[in-house]
């Protein structure tokens, strides 16, 4: 029995899970869908440097998991690629979903593909939080008109603290059991860091036909892809 540890990516919750959760129970697995601080449920809470990546890890000590599958979907790869590697052996595999990776010294503002100032600019004027996207930043993403409610009637405004955080990486990501999880619709290429990473012998590519938020576009594809990935 494996362990999935799931965190979604910026302005979402645990809630962001709920159509992967079944098939994962389902086939004797444990489930953890995690909310991070200053998020959905967790709004209230503080954040600060490296307040994600002690969320995860502190999840994963707090309920005492073996076998743990880390899965990050989009911002949040890059707070669960710093967590991975301090998990230990209780780490089995890690799948970064369409996700950014974290470099050393690399914050999520600085990688930024429009550039940081644009991003530090966006947060400034929102009192420093990112605000959710709107109707017209789902177009194209294989989401229907019901799917994309859904993801706005979630979303919270995500704290800038946390993009703005540097990663401090324990670990080479590439020593870790690996796989990158690319969504066509949103661009056919990883990023350049999960590229350069993919080259070696313990990440895995794995592609889907849809775009950048499958656990509401197509959950049971994506379930198949983390069941085959605890099985490595």
């Amino acid at each position: 029995m494996a362990n999935f540890v799931l965190v979604a990516g910026a302005w979402l919750g645990a809630w962001a899970w709920d159509d992967v959760v079944p098939a994962l129970r389902d086939a004797g697995h444990g489930v953890h869908p995690l909310t991070l601080s200053g998020l959905a449920d967790k709004q209230a809470l503080p954040v600060g440097a490296q307040t994600h990546v002690r969320d995860i890890v502190d999840e994963v000590e707090r309920l005492d998991l073996r076998d743990v599958v880390l899965v990050g979907h989009s911002y949040s790869g890059i707070p669960v690629g710093q967590a991975a590697a301090r998990v230990g052996d209780r780490l089995a595999h890690v799948l970064f979903v369409d996700s950014e990776v974290p470099a050393d010294g690399e914050s999520f503002i600085s990688t930024w593909w429009e550039g940081p100032a644009a991003l530090e600019a966006a947060i400034a004027g929102n009192d420093g939080w990112w605000a959710p996207p709107t109707e017209g930043d789902f177009a194209g993403q294989g989401l229907s008109d019901e799917q994309v409610a859904r993801i706005l009637g979630g979303a919270t405004p995500h704290p800038g603290a946390s993009l703005a955080d540097p990663a401090v990486l324990v670990r080479p990501l590439g020593e870790l059991p690996t796989t990158y999880v690319k969504c066509l619709l949103d661009g056919a290429e990883p990023s350049d860091g999960a590229a350069r990473l993919l080259t070696g012998e313990r990440w895995r590519l794995v592609e889907m036909d849809t775009g950048h938020w499958p656990m509401f576009s197509q959950p049971a594809p994506l379930a198949r892809i983390l069941l085959d990935a605890a099985r490595r």
